[in-house]
């Protein structure tokens, strides 16, 4: 969130910053999906792997234009790209409004799998 909060505020025609900011958001976008299948297949029953991964690429295809939609409406109705990059921030909010929700030792050991130790 914060990456996306300094996007508000990058100066025109800036390209070292802009540049900078690019490859931080790279970097924060690689490691989260990363993170976000390693943890996800914490919770998958033994044997049910193909179900369950299958069912997070559709959701993941089937939601991925929420936030271009959210951008391009924010953008036309503000007529400035920085409200509608700092506008997806509700993405991440939402986001840690359901991980903050989840127990993941009980959905690890619902799922038949050991505990790793940094659970």
């Amino acid at each position: 969130m914060v990456i996306v909060v300094l996007a508000m505020f990058l100066p025109e025609k800036n390209v070292a910053l802009f540049l900078t900011l690019g490859v931080a958001i790279a970097i924060v976008l690689g490691g989260t999906q990363a993170l976000s299948r390693s943890f996800f297949s914490l919770l998958i029953p033994r044997g049910r792997e193909g179900e369950y991964f299958a069912l997070y690429n559709a959701c993941e295809r089937g939601t991925s234009w929420f936030g271009t939609f959210l951008f391009g409406l924010v953008f036309q109705l503000s007529g400035s790209y920085r409200p509608a990059i700092v506008a997806l921030v509700v993405f991440f909010v939402l986001g840690a409004f359901f991980l903050l929700r989840l127990d993941p030792k009980r959905g690890i050991r619902e799922a038949g799998n050991a505990l790793p130790s940094v659970v």
